[in-house]
């Protein structure tokens, strides 16, 4: 009878250092690293375990490999199982979110059992006299040049608003000016180049009555614009009306073209140098008079 109750004292001490050796409570030989921990820091506690039989390599849980752990509060990142002769250590890297006092969920590694490990938060700022107050969420942090974008920004605004109250005011009257300048001087700018390749054109042999009915369509096209009446269907006579454009001169040319054009006989060259002469000379001189007249407008 004594035998068989020593061999039950031997069997549940046995029993009850194995347990011992399978779980182990986080208030016996642990270590938080940093000591203090506040919420949104990343902190490893230490667990202090006996050593081995002999060194063995160390098991680490990371990614899907936690996902057994499960708790709101606590962000588990790695667990590492250290086995060796002069002491084994069990890793635990963590984030937590809230503040206080934090039970880790049971932590099963290489077929052992980790339990009742708990963790202190902290999120505290100052304390009052009905207790402590949380710290609140930090405030945002701003990007370099996000000052300079911000008032770039609005600066932009406010000139592409005062730019619109100009045009509306006063840009449309200068817009037209611009514009009609441009024409201006895009129809100088197509006479003469037509007059320089009319000239080569004669001088290779072309059609000489193809040349001057070209001639006379641009330059009546020309006149058009500045005059303001369509001058296409004008007879030589007719332009003795534009008074402002030489009149004298564009019935003789004009007159001169259509017989060259008309008579049926054969045109001499040296007749369409002529008029073509003639045409660069008005052309030229025009122009001058036109920017004398913009000059003494601005100048008015």
């Amino acid at each position: 009878m004594k035998k068989n109750t020593v061999k039950i004292f031997y069997f549940s001490l046995t029993f009850f250092i194995l347990t011992c050796s399978i779980c182990y409570a986080q208030n016996r030989g642990t270590l938080l690293i940093p000591r203090t921990v506040y919420v949104g820091d990343t902190a490893t506690l230490v667990v202090s375990l006996p050593g081995a039989v002999q060194d063995m390599n160390d098991i680490v849980l990371t990614g899907h490999a936690l996902n057994f752990l499960h708790d709101e509060n606590i962000d588990f990142r790695r667990i590492v199982l250290e086995r060796r002769v002069s002491g084994s250590r069990l890793l635990i890297e963590f984030t937590a979110f809230a503040p206080g006092t934090l039970q880790f969920p049971v932590i099963e590694i290489d077929g052992e059992r980790f339990s009742g490990l708990t963790v202190t938060i902290n999120s505290i700022i100052e304390t009052t006299g009905s207790g402590f107050i949380l710290s609140g969420p930090a405030s945002s942090l701003a990007m370099p040049g996000t000052a300079l974008m911000l008032y770039g920004t609005i600066a932009g605004f406010a000139l592409i608003l005062l730019l619109a109250i100009w045009f509306v005011l006063r840009g449309r009257r200068y817009l037209q000016k611009w514009t009609l300048k441009w024409k201006q001087w895009r129809l100088f700018v197509s006479v003469k180049s037509m007059e320089k390749r009319l000239h080569k054109a004669l001088q290779k042999g072309a059609d000489k009555r193809l040349i001057l009915d070209k001639i006379s369509e641009e330059f009546r096209v020309f006149l058009s614009f500045f005059a303001g009446i369509n001058c296409r269907a004008m007879t030589a006579r007719e332009f003795e009306k534009l008074t402002e454009y030489n009149p004298a001169f564009l019935k003789k040319f004009f007159g001169k073209c259509d017989e060259l054009r008309f008579c049926g006989a054969e045109v001499n060259s040296e007749d369409v140098l002529r008029l073509l002469a003639d045409l660069q000379g008005f052309v030229v001189e025009f122009e001058k008079t036109e920017k004398e007249r913009h000059a003494q407008g601005k100048a008015a």
